[in-house]
């Protein structure tokens, strides 16, 4: 049964004049704080249970993330499910699924078990993302939009920053397992995914979304800059940390420090990177973003083909991550040149074209890692640049009819 206060139908526009605890912007606050408290930790010590407990190798690290990738490359799914649950609820929904999933994560210590946990979250976070993306632009006036992302941005990495430190706490300090700290997780999940259920009421849009897919052609860079991000962004996901632990030997506590290490300066450099976006425009931001990715994957090349030490990875790791923060601005360029009744569809649809690859390349990758770990990152630098070269086509001032320097109005 659906609680009275998610029965309680009130228009965005109105909700603006609630006490910002109840209003939409906060809510995606706090959803944002919810995904990393299970999230960040799974993937904090993905890395170690895996090697540790199910002897993975590359091989079998390339599998595990191409299964985990299934569930993004069918987040067009969720326009089905829009049919029938509103977006709201439906986000609300998939954080359960994934805190449930992290849960039980160390009760299923095998290769079969660890794949199966992991696509149950995968679906849980794929869907969240996807919906909580369309709301954010739904919900966020675009005048404040850059600003607001690099708030939520800066949330998020907060609660990732509480998850890694209670991580290194437990691990070091207290000696908890894996199947406590797992536990831990998805039940700070399941608790602010019930509040959010909870505390709010059902905020309805200005405009109603579209019900079936949409494919619009004066939307091909957004569809293109989201199928090289994606392809380009595996190699980071599976392939940096996994560098650390496996050539480096990091334990727990140190593969967690340096995500610590990211999500502060994340926490920190969130509101400037909206603040940077808002001034600079997309055009700028995202070139920026994707020629220092190209430099940070050649020179992640370089730690294999030079021998580079431990230091100098943990660095380009960090930086790397940096980065990624300025991928807000491909949000806040579509956010641009849509329609508005097109985004809870192209949300998904985007989604599913950012993992057409990943489903495929981590596997692919992982055999040729285990040939020559410099080329892999040598093929995202390469990425880097494909995209940097389509960022370009971005126009100063994109809007509707003038989403490339190549449309005619």
């Amino acid at each position: 049964m659906i609680l009275p206060l998610m029965r309680q139908a009130v228009p965005v526009e109105d909700a603006r004049q609630f006490p910002f605890w109840r209003q939409p912007v906060f809510l995606l606050f706090l959803m944002a704080a919810a995904l990393p408290l299970s999230f960040s930790t799974w993937f904090a010590l993905l890395n170690n249970f895996v090697v540790e407990v199910a002897e993975f190798d590359g091989v079998r690290i390339g599998w595990l993330h191409t299964v985990r990738e299934i569930p993004g490359f069918l987040a067009i799914g969720v326009i089905l499910l829009l049919l029938i649950l509103r977006e709201q609820l439906l986000c609300i929904l998939a954080l359960f699924t994934l805190a449930a999933a992290t849960a039980v994560v160390a009760w299923f210590p095998t290769y079969q078990g660890i794949l199966l946990t992991t696509m149950i979250s995968s679906i849980g976070f794929h869907y969240f993302e996807t919906v909580n993306q369309s709301l954010q632009l739904q919900w966020i006036q675009k005048d404040r939009a850059p600003q607001t992302l690099g708030w939520i941005v800066s949330i998020g990495s907060g609660a990732a920053l509480v998850a890694y430190l209670s991580v290194i706490g437990a691990w070091k300090f207290l000696g908890l397992s894996y199947n406590a700290i797992y536990m831990a997780a998805g039940c700070a999940t399941l608790a602010l995914a019930g509040y959010c259920l909870l505390a709010f009421p059902r905020f309805e849009s200005a405009t109603k979304q579209q019900t079936r897919m949409v494919l619009r052609r004066r939307y091909w860079l957004y569809y293109a800059l989201q199928f090289i991000s994606g392809a380009r962004r595996q190699v980071f996901v599976v392939f940096a940390a996994f560098m650390m632990v496996e050539k480096f030997g990091f334990e727990v506590h140190e593969v967690t420090a340096l995500f610590l290490i990211n999500y502060v300066a994340n926490i920190v450099f969130g509101p400037v990177v909206g603040h940077a976006v808002g001034r600079f425009g997309e055009r700028r931001a995202l070139s920026f973003e994707y020629a220092g990715l190209a430099l940070v994957f050649f020179a992640y090349g370089g730690v294999y083909y030079f021998g580079w030490g431990a230091l100098i990875a943990a660095v380009l790791y960090i930086v790397d991550h940096l980065f990624f923060a300025l991928a807000l601005a491909l949000k806040t360029y579509f956010q641009k040149i849509c329609d508005p009744e097109d985004i809870a569809p192209t949300a998904a649809v985007s989604f599913t074209i950012n993992h057409i690859a990943a489903v495929f390349l981590p596997a692919l990758l992982g055999y040729l890692w285990v040939v020559s770990p410099a080329a892999v990152f040598g093929m995202a630098a390469l990425m880097a640049l494909v995209s940097l070269a389509m960022a370009l086509l971005i126009p100063r001032s994109p809007r509707p009819g003038r989403e490339t320097i190549l449309s005619r109005s």
